[in-house]
């Protein structure tokens, strides 16, 4: 699938790390990791994976290298040592938040300012972060999910956020669309004399009506806008139209 995303230098300093915490499914880290090499983010950190065969999740697709050098430990303290800035994520659920909560765009913005090593952590898929894993944050991010269902898969949640990370709205904005050449005017008003004589031959037209809908008719297709290109493809099937009905 084609994406049009810009990575941000961001990516390309390796200052974020991935943290996943206790996670339960081998799959779960192999979507994970095929997410982080999708957006050009390569440190992958686990800390006391349930599952010691991680690393040969068929998940991984295209991504076997980053799971294979993924960084192991013991401690959530130990994995987030080096870090700057720590930051996790939760569904929040019953719990009453005791960080400073933001949504993940305006917690994306905030990571990107920042400087240094940065840590994004996701808790286990059955449980998330506990409040213990919570301490080690500077403060908590949340995807704007439904309340009915508002965890997400583990590969899907760091997917998510790594492209509202690297997505850059004001390339997007800036990169200008290539221009496409108008049909003449002579041309639109072709279609229309042809599509409004298909109409009267097919009874569609009124004779009571006759004048109104010939306007709606005209407007509709300078509505259109259609390009140089697809003008002769109209004119053509609307010459097969009449050729029929006149048949």
């Amino acid at each position: 699938m084609h994406r049009d995303v810009s990575t941000a230098n961001f990516f390309q300093r390796a200052d974020l790390r991935v943290v996943l915490v206790a996670p339960r499914n081998p799959l779960n880290i192999g979507a994970a990791a095929r997410a982080m090499a999708n957006f050009g983010c390569t440190r992958l950190r686990v800390v006391n994976p349930y599952e010691v065969a991680f690393r040969e999740a068929r998940s991984a697709v295209g991504a076997a290298p980053l799971l294979a050098s993924a960084e192991e430990f013991t401690t959530l303290a130990a994995a987030v040592a080096d870090c700057a800035l720590v930051v996790g994520t939760t569904s929040l659920g019953h719990r009453e938040p005791q960080h400073p909560l933001r949504r993940l765009e305006s917690g994306a913005r905030l990571m990107r300012q920042a400087a240094g090593p940065i840590a994004l952590l996701f808790g286990s898929e059955k449980f998330g972060l506990s409040n213990e894993d919570m301490s080690h944050c500077h403060w908590l991010m949340r995807i704007p999910t439904v309340d009915l269902n508002r965890s997400m898969n583990l590969g899907q949640a760091v997917a998510v956020c790594l492209y509202e990370l690297a997505r850059n709205s004001r390339a997007a904005a800036a990169r200008p669309e290539k221009p496409v050449k108008a049909a003449r005017a002579a041309d639109t008003e072709q279609i229309t004399v042809m599509l409004l004589e298909a109409l009267e031959r097919s009874g569609y037209i009124k004779p009571l009506t006759a004048a109104s809908a010939k306007t709606k008719v005209r407007r509709l297709v300078r509505r259109l806008n259609l390009s140089a290109h697809d003008a002769p493809v109209v004119l053509g099937m609307l010459r097969q139209i009449l050729w029929k009905l006149g048949a």
